[in-house]
């Protein structure tokens, strides 16, 4: 009896994996804090250079207004007149570089990182590289957590990663420095990775195979709800250091899940420490009103198995090997990287369309609901028509946003909300598409690498609306080109609904394999079997439905 026998004994979803999933949606909604707090603490105000003041007394705060669109005058936010002429005409006259300082405007932001440390003009790139180092620390993360879960256990992990994220969070909120700043964000970051990806593992490896999918998406919800949020906890606080302090202080409280968290009883099992394993089986199914006999061979059942299944060892060249499978890799490896590199260009600078900032930032929350839950009934009838279908609505939207005039911010504005449903949507879809396009002999390797592949897109995503500087479009065209580029590669990629899953290289490129190759002969199993390989190998189901990867 493998252990999700067990789960179908105890329940799937019972009281007790509902309980489970409140402790683990609990922290979704801080870790969108963390993710995408750097919208308003990393917002850049107009601003003026102080040398461009008419008095020495009265700064030119009317003149906010002629720096305060897109195309405004970076003459007058950079640079000041040699001869203190009006500024109106400081176009014609010689300039300087500002060394006095900046006025920035107080109208949305009281301060913000920016503004602390002047990161505008010389210094504005520091900004986006802050950005890009926060979006490191989730790939290193991903790396350290996923490896370190598997030798201590998930919940042990979580607890560190939360208390990480606490401590690091606050004290970014007293950081002396923007360098000691972006250190302790780099520290969330990965704090962050560690998180999400045990809470959701944790929650999988708990939870039937029927109810899966949609456990996943109640743990997408909470993200949501996150993103909404803090739309109007930062409309409330309008300091970046309180709002900093706002949104990490309440990390301390999950202090109460050393507690209340339980142990993966799979994991328990899967390092034989199978009584403790036991001892939680038989708390769950008291709760879930099922109570359960002992049955001493269901242990050895799930020893066998695990023994059975780490026989044979493959390594990520096998996903380059062989012609098709090297084909289907780059492609799933390219989706990744750019459903990530879009999902947060489109969301770290919503600031750029042009509407107010925080009603962008609520609805491109509140988008994210039905985007998900699209998917449900969309992945059932094919997910290569899905995915391809989202990413060439998100790229044609932010494509078209190229061609709205600055003055139309309203219509750029719903045409960056359909590109964030499209990208969302297909960034749900891409979860689940890998995970079937990857034989089981190199599932874990395949996931694995596209996921390192999202946290690149991710770590460039900040840098990318650099390319300002060669033009103001140029961020929108990435943004459009690149998914539309994905959605024609899509077309190569096999159909996996309703088709039983490869568990050899062999049933993908559908010959024979020599072991000069890299072939393996086939595994000859009973469908139960394949079906266990799949539902409990946590490293693949822990990507399904995960925003933070």
């Amino acid at each position: 009896m493998n252990f999700d026998d067990i789960l179908c004994h105890i329940g799937g979803f019972g009281r007790f994996q509902k309980t489970l999933y409140v402790w683990i949606c609990l922290p979704q909604i801080f870790l969108a804090f963390h993710m995408l707090v750097s919208v308003f603490t990393g917002a850049v105000p107009p601003h003026l250079c102080r040398s461009t003041r008419p008095s020495a007394a009265a700064p030119a705060f009317s003149n906010f207004s002629l720096v305060a669109v897109p195309d405004g005058r970076p003459d007058l936010s950079c640079t000041f007149s040699l001869n203190h002429s009006d500024s109106e005409t400081t176009n014609r006259q010689p300039t300087g570089r500002c060394q006095g300082g900046w006025d920035y405007s107080t109208e949305t932001f009281k301060s913000t990182v920016v503004t602390e440390w002047d990161l505008v003009c010389d210094s504005a790139t520091m900004n986006n590289v802050g950005s890009s180092i926060y979006m490191f620390g989730l790939l290193v993360g991903a790396a350290v957590f996923g490896s370190l879960a598997d030798k201590y256990g998930r919940r042990t992990i979580i607890l560190v990663n939360l208390a990480t994220q606490a401590v690091f969070g606050v004290g970014a909120a007293f950081a002396p420095n923007f360098y000691i700043y972006t250190a302790f964000r780099f520290m969330v970051g990965t704090s962050v990775s560690g998180v999400i990806i045990n809470a959701f593992v944790l929650g999988t490896e708990w939870t039937g195979s029927k109810h899966r999918m949609l456990a996943g998406i109640i743990t997408d919800y909470f993200f949501g709800v996150g993103y909404i949020l803090l739309a109007a906890v930062a409309y409330l606080i309008r300091d970046w250091r309180k709002l900093q302090l706002t949104i990490s202080a309440p990390g301390f409280l999950f202090i109460f899940y050393v507690w209340v968290l339980p142990k993966s009883a799979r994991w328990l099992m899967a390092n034989d420490r199978k009584e403790e394993a036991w001892e939680l089986i038989q708390k769950a199914a008291h709760m879930n009103g099922q109570p359960l006999a002992k049955d001493l061979e269901m242990c050895k059942g799930h020893e066998n198995t695990e023994k059975t299944e780490v026989k044979k060892k493959h390594s990520c060249i096998d996903l380059l090997r062989t012609p098709k499978m090297r084909k289907q890799s780059l492609i799933v490896f390219y989706l990744w990287f750019v459903n990530v590199l879009v999902y947060y260009g489109l969301s770290l600078n919503i600031s750029d369309f042009g509407m107010n900032i925080y009603l962008t930032q609520m609805v491109f929350g509140l988008v994210e609901m039905p985007a998900r839950t699209i998917t449900l009934f969309t992945l059932n009838r094919s997910r290569k028509i899905s995915q391809l279908a989202f990413l060439a609505v998100g790229g044609t939207a932010c494509l078209l946003t190229v061609f709205i005039p600055s003055d139309l911010s309203v219509i750029k504005s719903v045409l960056a909300i359909i590109g964030k449903f499209g990208i969302t949507a297909s960034l749900s879809i891409i979860y689940v598409y890998s995970a079937e396009v990857f034989p089981t002999v190199i599932r874990q390797n395949g996931i694995g690498m596209g996921s390192m592949c999202a946290r690149t897109g991710g770590v460039l995503a900040p840098m990318m609306y650099l390319l300002r500087n060669i033009s103001p479009h140029a961020p929108m065209v990435l943004c459009g080109v690149c998914p539309l580029l994905g959605s024609a590669l899509t077309l190569l990629l096999p159909e996996t609904a309703n088709k039983p899953l490869p568990d050899t290289i062999e049933d993908i490129e559908g010959t024979t394999l020599s072991e000069e190759d890299g072939g393996v002969r086939p595994i000859i199993c009973e469908p139960q079997q394949h079906q266990h390989k799949l539902t409990n190998n946590s490293k693949d189901e822990e990507q399904q439905f995960n925003p933070g990867w």
